[in-house]
């Protein structure tokens, strides 16, 4: 089931909770309940459901800490998440219901680092989205960068680490390579090697999948992987590799 008909079956019980799941009550009376004849529940749909929304209400509370939702900003959004028409408009009202809620961005970052404690992996990738989202208009805010970087710190990542993740992000041209693959320039090139093929592995798409992201984020893990292999062929050629 995708992670819309799943976002249903939330909406008729599962026990997501917390300032997430009062936003899956928000929007629980404009769904259609168990339109496919069943009902995906467990850990893992509570899961895909947790990191959907989270992602929409922390975007939300990005878009309004920079003032302005652009339509680069919505596209993205419709392209990672591979949004169907029919349910634009139920991830609108979790927008717009996440951008007026009281509660600031903390809580929302707060319950995902909860939820997702032990998978820092699942956490980068919401903050691979989140940049995503950003970059979109190709007008990286300062306010959204200082944003991005609140929200890594509620997750636990450091300053460096933060660092790493954003340069995956930045125009290709003004990369560094050993930043996208998490290293320094003292590296050897066995060590090269090895980080290379570790961080193929962590962000193939299949892996994304097994540790809780939905099908439909998977142009993330994309992107991704382009940074990755752009990074180590630049470094390769000017090693001689």
């Amino acid at each position: 089931m995708s992670v819309w008909g799943k976002l249903a079956g939330a909406a008729a019980g599962l026990a997501v909770g917390g300032p997430i799941g009062a936003l899956v009550g928000g929007v629980a009376g404009h769904y259609v309940i168990d339109r496919d004849g069943e009902q995906e529940g467990g850990a893992d749909g509570e899961d895909q459901v947790a990191f959907t929304v989270g992602v929409i209400a922390l975007g939300a509370k990005m878009a309004k800490a920079d003032g302005v939702v652009t339509m680069d900003e919505v596209n993205a959004f419709k392209e990672v998440f591979k949004v169907p028409d029919g349910e634009m408009k139920n991830v609108a009202r979790v927008f717009n219901l996440a951008k007026q809620e009281v509660a600031g961005y903390e809580a929302y970052a707060d319950q995902l680092a909860g939820m997702f404690k032990g998978n820092r992996k699942l956490l980068e990738d919401v903050l691979d989205g989140l940049f995503h989202i950003a970059k979109a208009d190709d007008e990286f805010d300062p306010t959204e960068e200082e944003f991005l970087r609140q929200v890594a710190k509620r997750f636990g990542f450091t300053d460096t680490e933060f660092g790493y993740i954003k340069a995956r992000h930045v125009v290709a041209s003004k990369r560094n390579p050993y930043e996208v693959l998490e290293v320094e320039p003292a590296i050897t090139n066995d060590e090269l090697k090895a980080q290379y093929r570790k961080l193929i592995a962590e962000n193939h798409p299949d892996k994304l999948i097994a540790r809780g992201v939905p099908e439909e984020f998977i142009a993330i893990a994309t992107d991704k992987m382009a940074a990755i292999n752009e990074a180590y062929q630049q470094i390769a050629k000017e090693r001689g590799l």
